[in-house]
């Protein structure tokens, strides 16, 4: 099982990003994921929401678990905790920490967001060094990229959009690139639900066999849930599906 699996399936649940309308989710609301490798079952990962307080101002605490499980953590363990604050009021980050161990590739780092100066100081728990990288005015994180997919109008993402998202994580901002191929009907665990495909490119030759191997679906009404992922990797392949949800702000239609 290849190095940061589980970090990209998190990435590729969390990145996209066009302008919201309304803030889509709210404290309480809890998603897991079952993450499956090469069909082992390979793990789960979880979001949820909660409030938080910084500075006198009130925050969406966000956070994020990563778990292998079964036959696959003996031989590749995995303890991810991912945790966003995000200014109810800008819905733009403020704090980020990123604490993960997949295999024998360890982080422990905290990222404070400046954003009126497009600056982000990275704290490395590990040794103590801090450094300070630039990034653009619309840069998120991880965590806070996905909920500003959340946020947006479902109506208005059609079929061939494209979508950019600056993401910063570890020493540099990615940019992520997706286009929106078009909605079906999607069959889960929950039943049949009616999903927006996308396609998110992604960087062929280390992770990914190529640069459109990855392909994505989201529930197709306010909430816009990642349902499920499927990646063609360069060893094996990936598949994520939505396990379990709880407290949505919005009623979510499964059918029969």
């Amino acid at each position: 099982m290849k190095k940061n699996i589980l970090f990209f399936t998190l990435t590729l649940l969390f990145f996209i990003s066009p302008l919201y309308a309304q803030v889509n989710y709210k404290v309480g609301e809890f998603l897991k994921f079952r993450v499956h490798y090469t069909g082992l079952n390979a793990g789960f990962a979880t979001i949820e929401v909660k409030d938080a307080t910084l500075n006198g101002e009130k925050y969406f605490h966000i956070e994020g678990k990563g778990y292998s499980t079964g036959a696959v953590r003996v031989f590749f363990k995995v303890e991810d905790l991912y945790e966003s604050y995000i200014n109810t009021s800008t819905l733009k980050p403020t704090k980020f920490i990123r604490n993960i161990q997949e295999g024998g590739y360890k982080r422990n780092q905290i990222y404070y967001f400046d954003h009126a100066n497009k600056k982000v100081k990275v704290e490395n728990k590990k040794d103590g060094k801090i450094k300070t990288e630039s990034i653009p005015y619309n840069a998120q994180d991880l965590l806070s990229a996905f909920y500003n997919l959340r946020n947006a109008d479902y109506k208005k993402l059609n079929t061939g959009d494209f979508l950019n998202e600056n993401i910063f994580l570890g020493d540099e901002t990615l940019n992520f690139r997706l286009k929106v191929l078009g909605r079906e009907t999607l069959k889960t665990k929950f039943g049949k639900i009616k999903a927006i495909k996308i396609r998110p490119y992604v960087q062929s030759g280390r992770i990914f066999k190529e640069s459109e191997s990855v392909t994505m679906w989201v529930s197709d009404d306010e909430n816009l849930v990642p349902l499920k992922i499927k990646a063609g990797l360069m060893v094996g392949s990936l598949n994520a599906d939505l396990n379990e949800y709880n407290n949505l702000k919005y009623p979510i239609n499964f059918t029969k």
